[in-house]
């Protein structure tokens, strides 16, 4: 089952067993050594050029991302129409072009619509609610992966938005929403960000707890959260 990673996956009982508070920021903001590569080679100022690699069958329908004359400056939101409320997130551009340009395209193509988040964890250092697969079992995906665009001084404080994966370089359509302070190593690409009244709305869904049958910790959640609607810009 895909979940948040292998690593996760294997320091999930300590991890949970944890104090709850993000870690602290390292002090350089380089690249780390699974970041995605992207040529600007060929792409105009502003833009770059990303790879999306043929992986399995799609759980839904879609078509691959643009790969060419991607934005990557400045920043765009989209709007997940919750059954709790509406969540806001703020994608950037400038720091992840390749994950928001994938989010986009799956969004816009429906992707999304209609689909529940399949796992919630609600204890020790990892609060997120985790969405993005159509089958509603974790094991779904667009049919491609790309690679990670993650940085050495990445946390997961309360308002993260981020892609789940399987292992480096494995990220598809499932994302996690943080709604407190989690702990995690800067293994998972950061591309957006919630505001104060979106968290709220995963905090009511996770107040209703999980029935823990996630291996990875966790479970699908008591309140059946279900993306209704997308909406761009």
């Amino acid at each position: 089952m895909k979940r948040l990673s292998v690593v996760l996956a294997a320091a999930a009982l300590s991890l949970l067993a944890a104090c709850g508070q993000a870690p602290a920021p390292q002090n350089t903001g380089s690249p780390s050594p699974n970041q995605t590569t992207r040529s600007q080679n060929s792409a105009p100022a502003g833009f770059t050029t990303c790879v999306y690699n043929v992986s399995g069958s799609p759980a839904r329908p879609v078509d691959p991302p643009p790969t060419d004359d991607v934005p990557a400056i400045g920043s765009t939101t989209i709007t997940l129409t919750m059954n709790e409320g509406p969540v806001t997130i703020t994608l950037d551009r400038a720091r992840t072009p390749c994950t928001v340009n994938s989010f986009l395209s799956l969004a816009e193509q429906g992707y999304y619509t209609g689909t529940s988040c399949h796992r919630l964890s609600d204890s020790g250092s990892l609060r997120i609610l985790q969405c993005g697969d159509p089958t509603g079992t974790g094991r779904g995906g667009p049919g491609y992966t790309f690679a990670d665009e993650t940085y050495s001084d990445d946390t997961y404080p309360a308002g993260t938005v981020a892609m789940a994966n399987a292992g480096p370089n494995t990220n598809g359509s499932q994302f996690f929403l943080v709604y407190e302070d989690s702990q995690l190593p800067p293994d998972y690409t950061v591309f957006g960000h919630m505001d104060d009244a979106s968290r709220a709305v995963i905090e009511r869904i996770a107040a209703e707890g999980q029935d823990g049958s996630s291996p990875a910790g966790g479970g699908k959640p008591n309140n059946f959260a279900e993306i209704q609607q997308v909406s761009l810009g």
